[in-house]
Formats: structure tokens, sequence, C-alpha cells
């Protein structure tokens, strides 16, 4: 089981890694999410668990420093799609391709490349 880290959220906004002893950006806290560490965090004030709005924080900040052409359409889908939110978008995705999202491997899409599969492939565009 991987060890959940603790990062800790103070009043100055700044985010400390108890892992690493140091304060961390959310870029940084973005990069150890893609070494596939767990992390947890905590509001050092109140206490409170603070893990979801800290990750939609850093996807936030993502999508602006996204170098490429803002996606207004798939903005607009989501904005549309049942509940307004892109937990339910792609929970909705999870459901029309029959389980959980995942990283996709080299293997998998090696049928495509070698145009081997001629099954017909829903695009998020004709999914919703």
């Amino acid at each position: 089981m991987t060890e959940v880290r603790i990062i800790k959220r103070y009043q100055n906004r700044k985010l400390y890694d108890t892992h690493q002893s140091c304060y961390v950006t959310l870029e940084e806290i973005a990069q150890i999410i893609r070494e596939s560490h767990e992390i947890q965090v905590i509001d050092n004030k109140t206490k409170n668990d603070i893990t979801y709005q800290t990750q939609l924080q850093l996807l936030a900040d993502q999508e602006r420093k996204a170098l490429n052409a803002k996606d207004v359409e798939l903005l607009k889908r989501v904005i549309r799609s049942d509940d307004g939110t892109f937990t339910g978008y792609i929970k909705a995705l999870e459901n029309k391709v029959g389980g959980e999202l995942a990283t996709p491997k080299t293997e998998e899409f090696k049928p495509f490349m070698n145009n081997e599969m001629n099954a017909s492939v829903e695009t998020p565009a004709t999914l919703n």
C-alpha cells in the first residue's frame, strides 16, 4: 500500500510537503500525483481535508497555462451535461465505455496503430 503524502496548507496559502519537509507549488504537487503518489491536503488551521479543492485549483491552473487553443466546444459540452461538472461528464463517459477511464498503455493502442481493429470507436464529441 502506498503511503499518503500529507501536504499542509497554511493561512498564507503556502503548501508544505511533510514528506520532503519543504514548501511546494501546485505544479510540484501535480508532479507528485503524476508519479503515482497519493496525497492528502490538510488546512493547517481547521484540520479540514481540502484535497479535492486543491486538486481543482491545480487543474484550473494547468488549463490556464496550457499552450494549446482553448477548447470552448468541450467546455460547452461539459456545462450542458447532466450536472454541468467535469466530474459528472467524465463519469458519464466512463459509463458509456464500460468502466473507469485509465491511463492508456502503449500495448492498448497497437491494434489502432497497425490498423488491425475495424470496430467503430465513438469519439468524445459523439458520446454526449
